[in-house]
């Protein structure tokens, strides 16, 4: 077990565990046991006295060495445009961390877009959240008490519940990357969240190796990945990782990735007024999803997101594409075989939009 950082009552932290680590950290418990002692964590919240079927010295023995300490809610906010909210969340050590509950589709199913670090190091101009720097990595279990806060907050007796996790919040998830696998592990176990790997979403801005990883460790999540441009030149100003990682090594990795697990990669792309929303750049994308296509046989899901700055629009960096030249970069990909889904980011109104989260700076 990797120790939480700096915390000098670490003990191990119970809703990070599947029933097989738990064996592993204490080996007095049983797998079956294990399962079930997993079980009443994400059922109950806490460990009760007493559990069916489990002796009360492996009982004993967990509490000697586990804990499942909670995230301190400092405000809860419902957009009043629509069903969003967003959750402002503090970690031991007084950091404050994002997290949304999107509604979905289908009535009573929700997604939780989840911060996988405090902050985030990558420095996208577009992001509000990538203007803050890096405070440190969550925690396997910081990342999986953001969804159990969630599912708190929901309405079991209307059959609410959490169909999705989207790595989408605060942070860059795969420079996080062993403590969001650990975390998605637990997401996906059916003694704890019991969420299909395959409504898992991990967002990244482009480590190749990590997506690597991910696809080795947990093949059934999918993997979204930000353009920010399909030009070299453009996409080095907006998103400085280009420089370490440029977006051909980006999507040669992401290819790797569409052909050891099956599944098309989500696309993003952030519009911005007279920057990347020109015919040039639509053609310049699909000409990659065409590359990507003929390399792996699946065409990428490619996602239309608008700009939301967190300032007023008149001090805002860039300015949002306006709906001509969004339909007109849209047409082209259609007329190239490649149709593009314009994604609605709600809870603009509550800073609860994509590229809006800055916790530590509202604080």
């Amino acid at each position: 077990m990797t120790r939480a950082l700096l915390n000098p009552d670490t003990k191990i932290f119970l809703q990070a565990l599947t029933p097989g680590t738990l064996t592993e950290c204490v080996s007095e418990v049983s797998l079956g046991e294990a399962r079930k002692i997993v079980g009443a964590i994400h059922r109950l919240d806490t460990l009760p006295e007493t559990i069916a079927m489990v002796r009360r010295a492996s009982l004993e023995a967990v509490r000697a060495v586990c804990k499942a300490p909670r995230l301190a809610v400092r405000s809860v906010q419902a957009s009043s445009f629509d069903p969003f909210v967003k959750y402002a969340l503090e970690t031991w050590d007084g950091l404050i961390i994002e997290t949304v509950r999107i509604p979905l589709e289908r009535p009573g199913r929700f997604s939780a877009c989840v911060s996988s670090q405090a902050g985030c190091g990558l420095a996208c101009t577009f992001c509000a959240t990538g203007q803050m720097g890096l405070a440190r990595n969550l925690e396997a279990w910081e990342i999986v008490e953001q969804v159990r806060e969630v599912r708190r907050g929901l309405d079991r007796d209307r059959r609410q519940r959490v169909h999705g996790v989207v790595f989408q919040g605060m942070g860059e998830p795969l420079a996080n990357v062993e403590n969001v696998v650990r975390a998605v592990r637990v997401l996906c176990e059916p003694a704890a969240q019991a969420i299909d790997g395959r409504t898992i979403t991990v967002c990244t801005a482009g480590i190749p190796d990590a997506i690597r990883r991910l696809a080795l460790e947990v093949p059934k999540v999918r993997l979204g990945v930000s353009i920010g441009s399909a030009r070299a030149v453009v996409r080095r100003a907006l998103m400085p990782i280009d420089r370490a990682h440029p977006l051909d090594s980006v999507l040669e990795a992401a290819a790797e990735h569409a052909l050891r697990t099956g599944l098309a990669p989500m696309w993003a792309i952030t519009l911005l007024a007279e920057v990347n929303d020109t015919l040039e750049d639509a053609q310049a994308l699909a000409d990659r999803a065409r590359g990507f296509f003929h390399a792996t046989g699946l065409r990428p899901q490619i996602r239309i997101i608008q700009y939301n700055p967190v300032d007023a629009p008149d001090r805002a960096p860039f300015r949002r594409s306006d709906e001509s030249r969004e339909t007109a970069f849209c047409a082209l990909l259609r007329r190239e075989g490649f149709p593009a889904h314009k994604r609605y980011s709600g809870g603009a109104d509550v800073h609860a939009a994509c590229g809006q989260l800055a916790g530590m700076l509202r604080k």
